[in-house]
């Protein structure tokens, strides 16, 4: 250590300053890296924890147009029934797959609305979405806004006045 010690003395103290300066700041960054890097954005899932969103309800008043809304801008059937005394049309269901599934509702606890929750539907083309939206009645609220390296969203108002989403992935 002795010989180490006396090998740093020789070099001229401008350099040892500056050499302590860069290793300094290399660890410091290394810290504020580690620091903010362990923090993630979203809480980590296990590979056994689902998405936390199973199922969703949207609010109709009407639920034969409703379901003519969203069967045309959607492309799918729905499928009616009554559960707990409330008229329902269910979206389509793939147990085991991503995503979560939902249906219409109509009932006194119901109320369609812009201002509370956003459901996002995905779609694999956003402007065709919102052609079909605008065909069977609905008003485009937020056109496409694309998110780089994400995908695309926009937002439209339904035959009921909910405020929906439509998600695409990038190309």
């Amino acid at each position: 250590m002795a010989i180490f010690l006396s090998k740093i003395n020789t070099i001229p103290r401008i350099i040892r300053t500056v050499l302590a300066i860069v290793l300094l700041t290399c660890v410091l960054l290394g810290i504020a890296y580690q620091q903010f890097m362990s923090t993630p954005s979203l809480p980590p899932a296990s590979p056994m924890t689902p998405n936390p969103i199973v199922y969703v309800e949207i609010p109709v008043t009407d639920l034969e147009r409703a379901s003519r809304f969203y069967e045309e801008v959607f492309q799918f059937s729905l499928e009616s029934t009554t559960v707990d005394g409330y008229s329902m049309a269910l979206f389509p269901a793939a147990p085991g797959s991503s995503g979560a599934s939902g249906a219409l509702v109509k009932g006194d606890v119901y109320v369609p609305s812009k201002s509370g929750p956003i459901v996002y539907f995905g779609t694999e083309n956003i402007d065709r979405a919102l052609e079909r939206v605008r065909k069977a009645g609905g008003k485009i609220l937020y056109p496409e806004k694309r998110l780089d390296g994400i995908g695309s969203v926009a937002e439209f108002e339904d035959s009921e006045g909910n405020r929906i989403a439509l998600f695409a992935t990038k190309p």
